[in-house]
């Protein structure tokens, strides 16, 4: 499927951004990931930060093409345009967010000690690759949103 399928689908609507939403979003993922670096938290709150920042990216590429997610599934949808925008080559990184998508929900809701030191350290290097891939990419695709 296409961003525009989904637009037909009614998962996502139609959305300008800004430089300056594209800005905040990335301002978002350099503290998250400063903030989730840090030792002295708990492996649960540093994962969840660095979904948070996952999650900024995903949602900067999205923005950029036009879109926005409906709110029923929107951080599933989010994270699943990842393939649909940077190439077929993603997938696996997508089902990778969305294992990580879930486990964040179960740490932030459900009960303490579902993420380990390993899956948070694991994350946070995850998205400073991501990280570097969706600034190359606004660049060669939207260098006019990049601040």
């Amino acid at each position: 499927m296409s961003l525009k399928q989904w637009q037909n689908s009614g998962w996502l609507r139609s959305h300008k951004t800004s430089t300056e939403e594209i800005g905040n979003l990335l301002a978002i993922v350099k503290r998250d990931l400063q903030d989730a670096g840090e030792k002295g938290i708990s492996a649960d709150w540093r994962f969840g930060i660095a979904y948070n920042a996952a999650l900024k990216l995903c949602t900067a590429l999205i923005y950029a093409e036009g879109y926005r997610p409906e709110k029923t599934l929107a951080h599933y949808r989010t994270l699943q345009a990842l393939p649909l925008i940077l190439g077929a080559k993603r997938k696996a990184d997508a089902d990778y967010l969305d294992a990580c998508r879930a486990k964040r929900n179960t740490v932030e809701y459900d009960y303490v000690g579902g993420a380990s030191e390993s899956d948070a350290d694991e994350l946070i290097e995850f998205v400073r690759g991501l990280e570097k891939e969706v600034k190359t990419w606004l660049k060669a695709n939207h260098p006019n949103l990049l601040p």
